[in-house]
């Protein structure tokens, strides 16, 4: 990975993407082709990632980050091999801790834009410890947690967000398990950008990846993607034009929760005990509406919106950013601590004084 060069144009705190303030930017205007690989995309015919890709490669050229600092770690799965499809550096590492090896990459390189790809299993399973970790650091990286709600690498297992009596091969008799939710999950360990969207809506999709990439500090994003050969259809009715205005809660920061076929349906919040609910508009009237505020420091509200999401086979899910607030980053904190460890002296006084230490013995 190449240092900041001489010259090099610097994003800057508040200039274009906060998120990536320190990143070299590139002198010349990018496209879509300088951010694809020469590597055969190798998914399955239909897969939503293909579609997260195209969408990836499209808004890079955007950000004007050089390819040079641009690093993206994936773990195990399906959607892990995102990074041999991307022309920047990378590392498709080992599963459930792609979360770890990005928190490094991070805090070593101010000058890397560090970004995550990881899926429902790979990061709610076995790389668990590992996101939650990260996510209440606010370690600077975006995270795209690939959700199709199935272990498709390994043919068709069920997974951390697979509904209850899900059959699988796995779960013959069906799953036993309560199934996660990622978006309550990420609101819990108090990230300070949570966002979810669909593979199919690239204009959506496009805008939260955006909005996630301007955050300082960890950005979490689930990314609805269907597998059309182990879990085909488990979104259709988000997916299907005729079901979809019931079924898609969007969430707009300061307007009203609205939502179903001429907004027939609403939001309300319960003032006793904060909890949400839908009704009918007509019944309520609009002024008894919620009215998102994604940058409330409670994350009490967002995570209350979460629960809408039908955990079952998913007929109603609210979509768009749920939390962006603003908070210190871990790297930032680390890297101000070192400074201030290390002081103004030479590299070898800073050596020296490593093998020195504090405590001294003396060995008779």
């Amino acid at each position: 990975m190449t240092a900041v060069d001489e010259g090099v144009q610097t994003a800057a705190p508040g200039q274009s993407y906060r998120g990536l303030a320190g990143v070299p930017l590139a002198l010349e205007p990018l496209t879509r082709k300088d951010f694809t690989s020469d590597q055969e995309v190798r998914w399955c015919p239909g897969c939503g990632d293909y579609a997260v890709l195209a969408a990836f490669q499209a808004f890079m050229p955007e950000l004007g980050i050089r390819r040079e600092n641009t690093v993206i770690v994936s773990g195990i799965g399906c959607s892990s091999r995102f990074p041999y499809y991307v022309d920047s550096y990378g590392m498709h590492s080992i599963h459930g801790r792609a979360t770890a090896i990005a928190t490094g990459v991070a805090t070593a390189r101010e000058d890397a834009a560090v970004f995550v790809i990881t899926g429902d299993g790979d990061a709610l399973s076995i790389g668990g410890n590992h996101l939650i970790h990260v996510l209440r650091r606010n370690v600077n990286l975006t995270i795209l947690l690939f959700n199709n709600r199935i272990y498709g690498l390994t043919k068709g297992q069920y997974s951390p967000t697979s509904e209850i009596g899900k059959v699988t091969k796995s779960t013959p008799m069906g799953s036993l398990d309560n199934p996660f939710n990622p978006v309550s999950l990420a609101l819990g360990a108090e990230a300070t950008f949570v966002a979810r969207t669909i593979d199919s809506d690239r204009k959506h999709l496009t805008s939260v990846l955006k909005a996630a990439a301007d955050h300082r500090g960890t950005s979490f994003v689930e990314i609805y993607q269907n597998c059309p050969i182990f879990n085909d259809g488990a979104f259709d009715a988000i997916k299907d034009p005729t079901t979809s205005a019931d079924a898609i809660i969007p969430l707009t920061h300061g307007e009203p929760i609205r939502f179903g076929v001429d907004g027939r349906l609403g939001v309300v919040r319960d003032p006793r005990t904060g909890a949400f609910s839908v009704v009918d508009v007509a019944e309520v009237g609009v002024d008894a509406l919620a009215v998102h505020d994604a940058h409330v420091a409670d994350p009490s509200f967002a995570f209350g919106l979460s629960r809408l999401t039908d955990s079952g086979v998913l007929h109603r899910s609210p979509i768009g950013i749920f939390r962006d607030v603003e908070a210190p980053a871990y790297d930032d904190l680390a890297r101000e601590q070192v400074a201030l460890a290390v002081g103004s002296g030479s590299d070898d006084d800073m050596l020296q004084s490593v093998i020195d230490g504090r405590d001294t013995w003396q060995v008779r």
